[in-house]
This record gives structure tokens, sequence and C-alpha cells, in this order.
């Protein structure tokens, strides 16, 4: 397995991947990303009133969203969700076993779990997954991390930017796993993002929490919400200088976190279950900024859309009435919709389209990207949404997927 370092690439982070047998495959299911010192933390988790344990553990270690870890102790293959009160001991057990292996408190770890609802973990085999992860903990395991993460997901899914800010290199790298029950609100399935920058915790939360709104916030893949999401930051503070609010290196730091999450979120959605195509919907010209969101997140979510998309059916009908059912301000006759550079209605009809355009459409349509653009022509507000289209394969997936 060749070595790819993302997640330890910044300054100050180990991590090792390992398969304990949580998952009947052999792939890895569990895995470890720590710093070697306090690291300031910024955690967002799902708004889906049922929970995970891991959830629950991981706000009663960061009951404000922000504050100081040592990392995160990640499994696949079960969620802990929805299995009584063992559940949340299971989570502490986690973190305790881990916080004996690295040499910390337990409350200094975060937990997050995924995969089947509704079956207790079995703490032996994570127990002695823990074990062989924290004797395997180097900067050179990153692979095998991801891995251990990912559940239905085809392709290991990382991003990462390094950039110049006040005169020093700084790394941002992030891994995510995800493809199914995906409509986050708040954060995304399973994010960890690491960084050396040197930033305040709460700064850093706040950053964090603005950014998630149009990157990890933007993608559906079935408008399902995960009882699991669990989006995290660590940021060792390794460089000297540290960042401060509304200055130059906050702006950039900003920048480049937000290129991070927004190369993660849209790698989810094209690796979306069973998808062939990655749609990016761009809402421009709304009344207001809550409106821009509706209105594209609206024709995401829109199994019609979806799978007309699939099917190469440029059916801007489906893209309308999407938009229309909203909670969007929205008047007919200022609407236009366009698939790509065509338009296809506007000023409250279809428009005509020539035989030589429609070919253009129709080819531009077999494409594995595809952008639907449309325009409420009330205001200056505007959103973007991502998401695949809707397939047979997500079906096939989905019907086999059981608890």
């Amino acid at each position: 397995m060749p070595r790819i370092r993302h997640i330890t690439l910044p300054q100050g982070f180990r991590a090792a991947g390992v398969h304990c047998g949580i998952k009947t495959s052999r792939q890895e299911d569990l895995a470890i990303i720590v710093a070697d010192k306090p690291a300031a933390t910024a955690l967002l988790t799902t708004s889906n009133q049922i929970i995970g344990a891991p959830v629950q553990w991981s706000r009663n270690v960061l009951p404000r969203g922000y504050g100081y870890t040592r990392g995160i102790v990640i499994n696949s293959g079960n969620a802990n969700t929805c299995v009584g009160a063992s559940g949340l001991a299971d989570a502490e057990r986690m973190a305790r076993y881990a916080a004996g292996a690295i040499g910390c408190k337990p409350k200094e770890l975060l937990v997050a779990s995924t995969g089947i609802i509704g079956k207790p973990l079995p703490m032996k085999n994570v127990r002695e997954g823990i074990e062989a992860a924290a004797r395997r903990l180097s900067r050179h395991n990153d692979r095998a991390v991801l891995r251990a993460m990912m559940t239905t997901d085809t392709k290991e899914k990382y991003a990462i930017v390094q950039e110049r800010i006040g005169g020093e290199a700084i790394t941002i790298a992030g891994v995510i796993k995800g493809a199914g029950m995906i409509a986050p609100s708040l954060a995304t399935m399973i994010s960890v993002i690491t960084t050396d920058a040197r930033i305040a915790p709460r700064l850093l939360y706040r950053t964090f929490k603005e950014v998630s709104a149009d990157t990890f916030n933007a993608v559906t893949i079935d408008s399902d919400q995960s009882t699991s999401d669990t989006a995290v930051v660590l940021a060792s503070g390794l460089k000297s200088k540290k960042i401060k609010f509304d200055t130059k290196m906050y702006h950039r730091f900003a920048r480049a976190l937000r290129e991070v999450c927004l190369e993660l979120a849209v790698a989810m959605a094209r690796d979306g279950e069973g998808a062939t195509k990655l749609i990016k919907i761009t809402v421009t010209s709304a009344a207001t900024r809550k409106d821009a969101i509706a209105a594209a997140k609206s024709i995401a979510q829109s199994p019609l859309v979806k799978c007309a998309i699939h099917g190469n059916d440029p059916n801007w009908g489906r893209i309308l009435m999407a938009v229309g059912k909203s909670t969007a301000k929205v008047v007919q006759e200022k609407t236009t919709v366009k698939i790509g550079p065509i338009t296809l209605f506007s000023s409250g009809a279809a428009k005509r389209i020539s035989k030589e355009v429609l070919e253009k459409l129709e080819e531009y349509m077999r494409r594995d990207i595809v952008e639907i653009n449309v325009n409420l022509g009330l205001g200056k507000e505007q959103f973007v949404a991502y998401t695949c289209d809707l397939s047979q394969r997500y079906v096939v997936i989905n019907s086999k997927y059981h608890t």
C-alpha cells in the first residue's frame, strides 16, 4: 500500500488505522488521530434529534464546541447509536482505552463512530484495535486512517492546502467519509482536519462554523441527515505567529480552511452512493440569503431532478418545480433557469431552442459534472449547493444495507 500523507502533514500529529473485526471484511475499521500536545479544537456535530453515543461523548468533552484536546478515536462499521445506556459507556471506554495508550486523560479525546445503527459495539475487538493502533501511531499511516473511516465510500477523500500566512508556511489537511445518509446540518458525516496554525480555540470554532455553512452544509446526497455527523478541526499551534481575528493572517487562514472544506464536501458529493454525476446548483439574485439557500437545497434534494440528470434529461420543469415548492420568495416571470450555458426558461415561459443548441445540450448532459443555474431576479443574494444524480445503484445499495 503506497504511503500518502495528508492528515499528519501538518506539524505535530500522528495517526494510525487498523482492522479489529468490527467489519466482516478485512478493511481497516478503527483509527486514532492524535496531537503530540494539547491542540486547539473546534467541534461541529449533527442537529438530528437522534444522536449516537459518540456524539454525546464528544459534546460532553467540548460543551461549547471548542477547547483543547489530544485528538479523536474513530470506528466504522457500527454507529454505536440507539443501543441504550451501554452506548455512552462504550464511547467512554473507547476514549479511556486510547487515553491510557497515548498518555492523556479520557476527557482529552473525542470519539466518532459510523455504520449500522442499533447494534452494540464488540468492545473486545475495539479495545484490541485501539491498542494496536496506538502502537502504530506515526506520520506515515494516513491511508489506513482514511480507510478505517469508510463505510459505503468507494473513494478515499482528502484535501491539502499549504499557504504562507504571516511569513510562515502553514498546512491545513483534511479527511472525510460519507456517501449515504448525507444532508449535513452543522457538520458532515465524519471529517477531521488538522493544521499547524496557532489560533485560539474559540476563534477556530467561529471560523469553522462560518466556513461549514457554505461547504459541508451545502452538500446533500439523499436529503437524510445522519445521527453521527461529526466534524473536527485540530490546530497544533506549532507556528510562532498567532492568528488573530480580522487581520490579514486571519482572512488568509479562513480562505485556506474554506478551500479544504469545500474540496472535501465536493468529493463527498461525487462519491455519493450509486452516483455517476456531480451536480452543482447555483441560485443567484435571491431576495435574501435564506431564500437562496432554500431554493438551491430544494433543487439538490429533489429525487425528480436527480433522476432526470442521471438520465441525461434536461427537464427544466422539474427544476422550476423544486424552486417553487421551497420557502424562497419566487416570481415565475422573473425566474431564469439554465443547464450549463443554455437558458431553458425565462420571462415566464420556455425558451425556443434550435436543433444545434439542443445537440450541444445533449452533449453537455452526458458530462460527469452538470451545472444548474437559477436566477430569481429579486435581489443580490446567492448560494451554491452540491449533490449527485440518483441511480438504480443507489436503490440496490440501500436495499441491502440493513440493521
